[in-house]
Protein backbone atom coordinates (compact mmCIF):
# COMPACT_ATOMS: atom_id res chain seq x y z
CA UNK A 1 0.00 0.00 0.00
CA UNK A 2 1.47 3.30 -1.04
CA UNK A 3 0.76 6.50 0.76
CA UNK A 4 0.20 9.69 -1.09
CA UNK A 5 2.71 12.38 -0.34
CA UNK A 6 1.85 16.00 0.31
CA UNK A 7 -0.30 17.76 -2.25
CA UNK A 8 1.61 19.42 -5.05
CA UNK A 9 2.24 23.10 -4.42
CA UNK A 10 -0.04 24.07 -7.31
CA UNK A 11 -3.07 22.46 -5.63
CA UNK A 12 -2.64 23.92 -2.15
CA UNK A 13 -5.09 26.74 -1.50
CA UNK A 14 -3.53 29.60 0.38
CA UNK A 15 -5.12 32.11 2.73
CA UNK A 16 -2.65 34.94 2.37
CA UNK A 17 -4.47 37.09 4.93
CA UNK A 18 -3.23 34.85 7.76
CA UNK A 19 -0.35 33.04 6.15
CA UNK A 20 3.10 33.25 7.65
CA UNK A 21 5.38 31.27 5.39
CA UNK A 22 9.08 30.92 5.76
CA UNK A 23 10.79 31.89 2.56
CA UNK A 24 7.84 33.81 1.09
CA UNK A 25 9.14 36.39 -1.32
CA UNK A 26 8.11 39.77 -2.58
CA UNK A 27 10.14 40.98 -5.51
CA UNK A 28 10.24 44.74 -5.86
CA UNK A 29 10.90 45.41 -9.51
CA UNK A 30 10.34 49.16 -9.68
CA UNK A 31 13.43 51.25 -9.07
CA UNK A 32 11.39 53.97 -7.37
CA UNK A 33 9.73 51.47 -5.03
CA UNK A 34 13.07 49.93 -4.12
CA UNK A 35 14.62 53.36 -3.54
CA UNK A 36 11.73 54.45 -1.31
CA UNK A 37 11.81 51.21 0.68
CA UNK A 38 15.59 51.49 1.10
CA UNK A 39 15.33 55.11 2.23
CA UNK A 40 12.60 54.24 4.74
CA UNK A 41 14.66 51.34 6.09
CA UNK A 42 17.70 53.60 6.47
CA UNK A 43 15.69 56.30 8.25
CA UNK A 44 14.01 53.91 10.68
CA UNK A 45 16.93 51.56 11.20
CA UNK A 46 14.72 48.63 10.18
CA UNK A 47 15.55 45.93 7.72
CA UNK A 48 14.18 46.37 4.23
CA UNK A 49 11.60 43.66 4.97
CA UNK A 50 10.62 45.29 8.27
CA UNK A 51 10.26 48.72 6.67
CA UNK A 52 8.13 47.41 3.80
CA UNK A 53 5.97 45.34 6.16
CA UNK A 54 5.40 48.29 8.50
CA UNK A 55 4.59 50.61 5.60
CA UNK A 56 2.13 48.11 4.11
CA UNK A 57 0.51 47.52 7.51
CA UNK A 58 0.09 51.28 8.07
CA UNK A 59 -1.36 51.81 4.60
CA UNK A 60 -3.76 48.88 5.02
CA UNK A 61 -4.97 50.24 8.38
CA UNK A 62 -5.43 53.72 6.88
CA UNK A 63 -7.38 52.33 3.91
CA UNK A 64 -9.60 50.29 6.23
CA UNK A 65 -10.29 53.35 8.42
CA UNK A 66 -11.16 55.48 5.38
CA UNK A 67 -13.45 52.77 4.04
CA UNK A 68 -15.19 52.49 7.43
CA UNK A 69 -15.68 56.27 7.51
CA UNK A 70 -17.11 56.23 3.97
CA UNK A 71 -19.49 53.40 4.87
CA UNK A 72 -20.67 55.22 8.00
CA UNK A 73 -21.28 58.39 5.98
CA UNK A 74 -23.20 56.40 3.35
CA UNK A 75 -25.34 54.79 6.06
CA UNK A 76 -26.03 58.21 7.57
CA UNK A 77 -27.10 59.60 4.15
CA UNK A 78 -29.40 56.62 3.59
CA UNK A 79 -30.92 57.01 7.07
CA UNK A 80 -31.49 60.74 6.44
CA UNK A 81 -33.17 60.00 3.09
CA UNK A 82 -35.35 57.33 4.70
CA UNK A 83 -36.38 59.78 7.42
CA UNK A 84 -37.17 62.44 4.79
CA UNK A 85 -39.28 59.97 2.80
CA UNK A 86 -41.01 58.76 5.96
CA UNK A 87 -41.84 62.36 6.90
CA UNK A 88 -43.30 63.06 3.45
CA UNK A 89 -45.81 60.20 3.68
CA UNK A 90 -49.15 61.65 4.81
CA UNK A 91 -50.63 60.20 7.98
CA UNK A 92 -50.90 56.56 8.87
CA UNK A 93 -51.24 54.36 5.82
CA UNK A 94 -52.92 50.98 5.93
CA UNK A 95 -51.90 48.35 3.44
CA UNK A 96 -55.60 47.56 2.99
CA UNK A 97 -56.55 51.17 2.15
CA UNK A 98 -55.78 52.00 -1.49
CA UNK A 99 -58.15 54.99 -1.85
CA UNK A 100 -55.26 57.43 -2.17
CA UNK A 101 -54.00 55.52 -5.23
CA UNK A 102 -57.19 56.11 -7.30
CA UNK A 103 -59.06 59.22 -8.39
CA UNK A 104 -62.83 59.77 -8.17
CA UNK A 105 -63.23 58.15 -11.59
CA UNK A 106 -61.64 54.90 -10.33
CA UNK A 107 -58.52 55.31 -12.43
CA UNK A 108 -55.02 55.48 -10.98
CA UNK A 109 -54.25 58.93 -9.63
Amino acid sequence: MTTAGPAPISTIKRDVSTEVAMGAQLNIKGEDAYRLASELAALTGESLTGAVTAALRERLERERRERDIERAARRARIAALAAEIRASIPGPVSSADHNDLYGPDGLPA
